[in-house]
């Protein structure tokens, strides 16, 4: 994949492919500037790819348009960051139940609660973000994520602005809706303690995987 630059063409992806089977955890790692979080970006259609096909629950989205590829994440991919971008002027239940209505969702507050109940938040419903630690603001994002029930979670450095110890509690939390729910899940990560926690890990350099590789980028 590429993408435009003052100085021409920069490639950032160099054929990449990559099949994850259906309910795997992936742990994606390698230092910045690898490709790690293009390769997220291209698989849940929040970039294009420059050549290649890339298929993502049974669905080739290379060609997609926006308005296909944003509904397409609505009904398929769960995306949780390093930012929680959280409204602030929004309590934790309104900032999990308010994309739920936006989506046209039944029963959108009900739902955020039981999610914010399932990341351990159940006593933080009315809190605002500005009133919660950076660890319970992420596990609002976190519920935000999974709360129109995606096949496929994506987390990019979803511990990269917690503490050791925060991140580890945030990362139990991820690991064990993973468990509980059989969703595919993958982990972009600079951390390989986090990534072994995975079922397979991959390590990318210089915008490749590193080692063999399958025959196609799919999320199945």
């Amino acid at each position: 994949m590429s993408l435009p630059s003052e100085a021409g063409q920069v490639h950032i992806l160099r054929g990449v492919s990559l099949d994850i089977p259906e309910g795997q955890s992936v742990g994606i790692v390698g230092p910045s500037g690898s490709g790690k979080s293009t390769l997220m970006a291209v698989m849940t259609g929040l970039d294009k790819a420059t050549d290649g096909r890339v298929h993502v629950a049974g669905q080739d989205i290379t060609d997609l348009d926006e308005d296909s590829l944003a509904l397409f994440r609505r009904e398929n991919v769960g995306i949780v960051l390093q930012a929680f971008r959280l409204i602030p002027t929004m309590t934790a239940l309104e900032n999990v139940a308010v994309p739920l209505e936006l989506a046209g969702r039944k029963g959108a507050f009900e739902r955020a609660e039981a999610e914010l109940k399932a990341v351990g938040l159940g006593h933080r419903l009315s809190h605002y973000p500005a009133q919660l630690s950076g660890g319970e603001q992420q596990r609002v994002a976190l519920a935000r994520a999974i709360a129109p029930e995606p096949t496929r979670l994506f987390a990019d450095e979803p511990t990269g602005n917690l503490d050791t110890k925060t991140g580890a509690q945030v990362i139990d939390i991820m690991m064990d809706l993973h468990a509980k729910r059989g969703m595919t899940l993958i982990l972009i990560t600079h951390d390989l303690d986090l990534a072994a926690r995975c079922q397979r890990m991959i390590e990318m350099r210089d915008g490749e995987i590193a080692g063999p590789q399958p025959e196609a980028i799919a999320a199945q």
